[in-house]
């Protein structure tokens, strides 16, 4: 067999016409930076039956002002550090780590200045009652009252003594009772949590 001088046996392919490039539809385009500032400045098709800002922005939750201010504050409840008796231990329990009342947003405050809840936690003797209105006085609105045990609520044992107010109630308003003597820190956790079942009942209220 001859070989030709100068013959290869690769063919030469680098003559050959090239490829047609592919045609891309339309609408698989990538779009412009124009087409982009195009579609937002599209006029939005209003429909009048319909709130705006929920064709805007759809998932938007329509709430009353009254029912956030509410969840703020039950949520950010700042009980006054007071106590007067053998329930003041059991409210310090609560305190406690053991409890943690931070879980529900209620955190002790030592100042009536920024406080919002008051716990009468003990007996209240008619000399303490002045010092007790007192406190409350000085408390910002809205504010609230736990009667804590059965000495605040209406004299406990000391019912006959005439030196022991009957009942914290016949000199500021109370709003939950917590019964007991002494109530146990899991009471006093209902009790806050009756409160803040209360506060969102009241809402608008305030």
């Amino acid at each position: 067999m001859e070989v030709t001088e100068g013959a290869t046996a690769e063919t030469d392919v680098s003559n050959t016409p090239d490829a047609p490039p592919k045609v891309v539809p339309p609408s698989e385009r990538p779009k412009t930076g124009i087409e982009r500032e195009a579609e937002l400045l599209t006029p939005v098709e209003v429909d009048y039956g319909k709130a705006a800002y929920r064709q805007i922005l759809p998932g938007v939750m329509q709430v009353p002002t009254e029912a956030v201010l509410a969840l703020v504050r039950k949520s950010s409840l700042w009980p006054l550090t007071f106590g007067l008796a053998c329930c003041a231990i059991e409210m310090i329990a609560t305190y406690m780590p053991h409890h943690d009342l931070e879980r529900f947003g209620i955190v002790p405050f030592a100042s009536p200045r920024q406080a919002d809840v008051l716990i009468i936690a003990g007996t209240v003797t008619k000399k303490m009652a002045p010092a007790v209105k007192l406190l409350y006085e000085q408390m910002p609105n809205p504010k609230w009252v736990i009667s804590m045990g059965a000495c605040a609520t209406n004299g406990g044992p000391y019912t006959r003594y005439d030196r022991v107010l009957q009942g914290v109630d016949k000199i500021i308003p109370v709003d939950v009772y917590v019964p007991g003597c002494p109530p146990r820190p899991e009471a006093l956790i209902d009790g806050f949590i009756a409160l803040q079942h209360k506060i969102m009942e009241e809402r608008g209220k305030f």
